[in-house]
């Protein structure tokens, strides 16, 4: 009760933020009452279910123990916990999260001219016990799993796992076109400034998405990242950013740092589960007993999934 009561504190603090920013509503799934049990059961199934299409292969199970903490099961055995059901600050969940912080706030695919309030910032929380069992648990497993993408004249590396390489290269050939029929596209495309790094974010323990080879980062400007410049001149580089280069990215599963209140705008990283979401059930309702309404239905891999869900968590 006491983390629902949060929960709806928190929901209405940033419905007043984005209103008094006039960035639309949209920005989060907001629901104005205080969660009933049954909206965190849909919530849950529908976070689950993207997971699993997002990452087809690398969860085999689900388990509800006695004590009613769900976890998804990986294809190495691996038992990760979806809610750890702890009352978290928002630093909290970033050092600490579990899978529901990690999908909690929906990434808004819709365009945006401001920036978001500096605590909304979906995908920027990882859990990475589950990137490491998707893309590699050490910088030897992850370079193994490295491929070249060939973009323009060079070639970049980044994961081959979960087709990730393969969203990038469908992302580029989409892209290159693009930046040769307009130079002020290509000025903010090229030269790119990097894929692959095993590295920590700056100031802190964690690995960046580059670690994991899933994230690029275009062009460089001094504007681009939250930590280099001021909001109102993050602002202006926003405002400028082409439109055309997010909707390519996106289209291909990858989430935009632009849309992160900590912005990071030359950022671009592979996270179809956001995404899934996102495309899906952003406008949807919550009936418990069609949680998965929204979702394509005539797709044989993901009726199985449903079923699975039901079967595991009803």
């Amino acid at each position: 009760m006491v983390k629902r009561k949060i929960k709806v504190l928190l929901i209405n603090l940033i419905v007043f933020i984005l209103c008094a920013k006039n960035i639309p509503v949209q920005a989060i799934n907001v629901i104005l009452v205080e969660p009933s049990a049954n909206f965190y059961e849909a919530t849950m199934k529908r976070d689950i279910l993207c997971l699993m299409i997002a990452y087809q292969g690398y969860i085999t199970d689900i388990e509800r123990t006695k004590e009613g903490f769900v976890y998804i099961i990986m294809k190495s055995g691996k038992r990760i916990i979806y809610d750890d059901k702890k009352v978290k600050e928002i630093k909290e969940k970033v050092q600490n999260p579990d899978l529901q912080d990690m999908m909690e706030q929906v990434y808004p695919l819709f365009n945006i001219t401001k920036l978001m309030p500096s605590d909304f910032n979906p995908g920027r929380i990882r859990v990475y016990d589950f990137f490491n069992e998707v893309y590699g648990g050490s910088e030897q497993q992850v370079v193994s799993n490295l491929t070249n993408v060939k973009i323009g004249y060079k070639s970049h590396l980044f994961n081959s796992n979960n087709k990730a390489s393969e969203a990038l290269q469908s992302a580029t050939q989409e892209l290159i076109p693009v930046t040769e029929k307009s130079s002020f596209i290509y000025s903010f495309v090229f030269p790119i400034s990097g894929t692959f790094n095993y590295r920590t974010i700056h100031g802190t323990d964690r690995l960046s998405a580059h670690a994991y080879g899933i994230a690029i980062d275009l062009a460089y400007d001094k504007n681009d990242y939250w930590n280099w410049t001021s909001r109102k001149e993050g602002e202006k580089r926003l405002a400028l950013y082409p439109k055309e280069i997010i909707r390519i990215f996106e289209k291909n599963n990858f989430i935009w740092g632009g849309k992160w209140g900590l912005f990071d705008i030359l950022h671009f990283e592979y996270r179809p589960e956001l995404i899934l979401k996102s495309r899906y059930f952003e406008n949807q309702s919550y009936d418990i007993k069609k949680w998965y309404s929204g979702m394509p239905l005539d797709n044989a891999v993901v009726e199985d999934y449903i079923r699975l869900i039901e079967e595991k968590l009803n």
